[in-house]
């Protein structure tokens, strides 16, 4: 399980045109790591629609995003295009990334168990440091969540 203050774990995922993408790629800048379950379903879009309406005021606190699903490439690419997102979309079909970061769990809906994602923010300051981890995110004004724990940290 990661914890605030540990080192975020290193990985390296293909974004939504393919190209690797690794974690110290996008060192020197603050990192929300926004962990979610699938494409172009409500709850994703929407939480994926409020961070793409306030990007700008990510790039104002030296902020950089990242959606991480178990979907594949191609399926970040119709929800990039569809909904217009101006951040990166990185592809965990193996799942390897959601359970290092302890993301991938046992769900629980209408009396059925099965493994999925936990929507699962996690905020990772310049210099690698995990500083904030919004878990069982609640869309609603979630983005406001996460600009208010960046400002704190400038």
């Amino acid at each position: 399980m990661i914890k605030e203050g540990n080192i975020a774990p290193a990985f390296t995922l293909s974004d939504q045109n393919g190209k690797k993408v690794s974690l110290a790629d996008l060192r020197g800048k603050n990192i929300v790591l926004y962990f979610y379950p699938k494409d172009d379903t409500s709850g994703c879009t929407k939480e994926a629609c409020q961070f793409r309406d306030a990007f700008p005021k990510f790039k104002g606190v030296n902020a950089v995003i990242a959606g991480i699903s178990p979907d594949s490439t191609e399926s970040h690419k119709k929800f990039e295009l569809k909904y217009n997102l101006p951040f990166t979309l990185l592809s965990d079909e193996k799942k390897s990334v959601l359970e290092k970061y302890g993301v991938w769990k046992e769900k629980s809906m209408y009396g059925r168990k099965y493994m999925g994602v936990e929507r699962t923010t996690v905020i990772i300051d310049k210099n690698g440091k995990i500083r904030n981890i919004f878990n069982k995110v609640k869309v609603p004004d979630h983005d406001k969540q996460v600009l208010q724990s960046l400002k704190e940290l400038e």
